[in-house]
């Protein structure tokens, strides 16, 4: 299902459309340092936590109702905020608040994986394997 502003419909929750093109091979808005991805933590974390409150008042909405629009224009806006420092939200079932931040570890580029529920930045995984491949971060 699509949604009038082109973005995917996931139940009442919208996936902006600049968020759908990271389904497909993108080129990087940046590339982060293990040091600027933590540096950008607490600010992600915020709005990360944003995302989900959004989604949890989305969820208790009807279709219909006519706060469901202006929640969904606040969910877009908080996701591209994300992708505008150059990170991107990866739970579209938005319950666990998955983040990756491009990066580049022993010359090749990866995704620093972070979730809400994480304390830290500790794990990347290859960007061909998902998050099913988490490593912990190298020393």
């Amino acid at each position: 299902m699509k949604d009038p502003r082109g973005g995917k419909v996931r139940g009442h929750l919208t996936v902006p459309c600049s968020a759908a093109r990271m389904l497909m091979p993108m080129e990087f808005k940046r590339i982060f340092t293990r040091q600027e991805a933590v540096s950008a933590l607490p600010l992600v974390r915020q709005i990360v936590a944003d995302v989900l409150e959004t989604a949890r008042k989305i969820r208790e909405l009807d279709e219909d109702d006519s706060e469901l629009p202006g929640l969904q224009d606040q969910m877009e806006e908080h996701l591209l905020e994300l992708e505008g420092m150059g990170c991107y939200f990866k739970d579209w079932n938005f319950s666990i608040g998955l983040v990756d931040f491009p990066a580049v570890i022993n010359g090749e580029t990866v995704f620093l994986c972070w979730r809400s529920d994480e304390s830290d930045l500790a794990w990347y995984h290859r960007i061909e394997e998902g998050y099913q491949g988490r490593t912990p971060l190298p020393d």
